[in-house]
C-alpha cells in the first residue's frame, strides 16, 4: 500500500521524447498504462486527456531526423498506474 503513496501524480499532458517540454523523469520509474477509448494500448507516444488525444506511430516511416511519424488520434483517454 505504500507503493502507492510514493507515485506521482498523472498529468494530463505526457510524452515520452526527452526533449518534449511535457516529458516528466519521475513518472517513467512506474508503469503506466493508457486506455484508449475502453482498449488499452501499448504505442502511444505522447497523450493528453483533457483535449483526448493520443499520439502513435504511423507503422514504420520515419521522418528526415529518423524518428518515427506520428499520427495523431482524438477519442476518450484514461491514464493509470499499472
Amino acid at each position: 500500500m505504500s507503493d502507492t503513496n510514493s507515485r506521482p501524480e498523472l498529468p494530463d499532458h505526457l510524452s515520452i521524447d526527452n526533449r518534449s517540454p511535457f516529458y516528466m523523469a519521475a513518472i517513467f520509474e512506474h508503469d503506466i498504462g493508457i486506455r484508449f477509448n475502453d482498449k488499452d494500448r501499448n504505442d502511444v507516444e505522447e497523450y493528453c486527456i483533457s483535449e483526448g488525444w493520443i499520439k502513435v506511430p504511423a507503422g514504420k516511416a520515419l521522418d528526415r531526423k529518423g524518428n518515427p511519424l506520428m499520427i495523431k488520434l482524438k477519442g476518450k483517454v484514461e491514464a493509470f498506474y499499472r
